[in-house]
């Protein structure tokens, strides 16, 4: 018995074909036309409907504690936000603690998704006490399937210095893995803080003040010369400004090898979003923060130019009562983060392939396959292909907003209230179950861990 998807749009990073798809067990066995069937196959009619391998969101924050509050989706909530979304793997950031090893964040962070997790789930792991013995653990990380990282310019309780990046760089070119970096200049970000308080500037309005595009640019850049020194390939988080993307392209013009994420925030919202009345600015308080006019036209140039190869979420969710409200009178003590896994591919298909800003074909790439590549899970996940996971969307037009009332984030608002998005899934496969249909939720916490190689375009 297998499952045979009929008459849908395949839709890959070349093109879109009208094609028929088995599955059998957990895998791709067929893809091509007129695929027979018999008696014992289950059908799917995906006449009109697009078909994508399931989503790839590669910068998540589930079940994450900052000292003093934990975020508002844990791995249960999370991954059916993801599920209803389309996306079928998140790959989110196991974080080392001072004075602690690498694998036991990594195995606190298995406790945490196993058996919860309604989609597959995989881990970066976050650097935050460079030493010998983090440095001895690094083959080890490789062995249980992490082939990325992920250090911090910016927070003090994070971030590491330029010496112990140099380094790590150094290691992960002979390991073959992947480094990604939060780049904000952390000391500039205290100092412009420190001015806009002892101004008087407590709103969320002086958050965006507080980081402008230069504190990313400065960041950047020191980064990428200190990649060139150690011939590393980087990965650049979150990127939300233009001037940070010039600095990438002076970096790829001299022949280093850069690849970049960007985020839904970043290409929808400016920073008006902050001079909301009633701490309503709150809401959108994320950092690097969301920027001006200018540098959302310079992502989505970055997007259609192929400069930007993915795009995520930083999916890290908090409550407007009760968490963002911290900060209703230190703007600086607003937990920082938007939800939006749920969100991702719905908000892309609606602005950049209904506007015509790119393809079908581009929305497959940057949301599905890159991610797959980079991070080391591909031609597993990120495509649909015999041999390949059944991680299928299938994919309808539609026309209805967006509301924290109906969506899957456990969380009390989104960032994208009422926008009316143009295109949804239909039906979510997950290895070969249907996981998703026409708005519900069918088989939940059947997510298992990925193991990755290391990856690359």
């Amino acid at each position: 018995m297998a499952i045979i998807i009929k008459n849908g749009t395949v839709v890959s990073p070349t093109q879109s074909i009208m094609q028929d798809i088995r599955i059998e067990g957990e895998k791709i066995a067929q893809v091509g036309e007129s695929l027979p069937v018999t008696a014992e196959d289950t059908v799917y009619d995906a006449r009109g409907n697009l078909i994508f391998p399931g989503f790839v969101d590669a910068h998540t924050h589930m079940d994450m504690d900052n000292g003093k509050i934990v975020t508002a989706d844990d791995f249960a909530s999370g991954g059916r936000a993801a599920i209803a979304g389309g996306t079928t793997l998140l790959i989110d950031f196991a974080t080392q603690e001072k004075g602690h090893l690498m694998g036991e964040a990594f195995y606190q962070w298995m406790a945490k998704a196993e058996q919860k997790c309604s989609c597959d789930y995989a881990f970066h792991m976050a650097i935050i006490d460079w030493n010998e013995e983090t440095r001895q653990e690094l083959a080890n990380m490789f062995r249980i399937g992490v082939s990325s990282f992920k250090v911090y310019l910016a927070y003090d309780n994070l971030r590491i210095n330029d010496r112990e990046l140099y380094e790590l760089l150094c290691d992960m070119k002979k390991l073959g893995g992947i480094v990604g970096v939060h780049c904000e200049n952390g000391d500039l970000v205290n100092e412009l803080v420190a001015e806009q308080l002892a101004a008087g500037n407590t709103s969320p309005a002086a958050h965006p003040v507080s980081r402008p595009a230069e504190v990313e640019a400065e960041a950047i850049s020191r980064l990428l010369y200190i990649a060139k020194l150690a011939d590393c390939p980087v990965h650049i988080v979150h990127l939300s400004t233009k001037l940070g993307l010039e600095e990438i392209r002076k970096a790829r013009s001299n022949g280093q090898t850069v690849y970049v994420e960007t985020c839904p925030q970043y290409l929808l919202m400016d920073d008006h979003v902050y001079s909301q009345p009633d701490f309503e600015g709150a809401k959108f308080v994320c950092s690097p923060p969301i920027r001006k006019k200018e540098d959302q036209e310079a992502l989505w140039e970055g997007i259609i130019n192929g400069e930007i190869q993915t795009i995520a979420t930083d999916h890290c969710s908090y409550n407007f009562h009760g968490q963002k409200d911290l900060g209703i009178d230190d703007f600086s003590k607003i937990p920082n983060g938007l939800p939006g896994i749920e969100h991702r591919p719905e908000l892309i298909y609606t602005y950049g392939v209904k506007t015509g800003r790119i393809t079908q074909e581009k929305m497959c790439e940057i949301l599905a396959s890159n991610n797959a590549k980079i991070f080391g899970c591909y031609p597993q996940k990120g495509v649909i292909a015999p041999g390949s996971d059944a991680d299928i969307v299938i994919w309808q037009d539609c026309q209805e907003p967006i509301t924290a009332a109906s969506q899957h984030h456990n969380v009390d608002y989104t960032p994208y209230e009422g926008i009316e998005i143009l295109g949804k899934p239909k039906h979510v496969f997950l290895r070969g179950q249907e996981v998703f249909r026409d708005g519900k939720l069918l088989q939940p916490e059947l997510g298992i861990y990925i193991n990755r190689e290391p990856g690359g375009l």
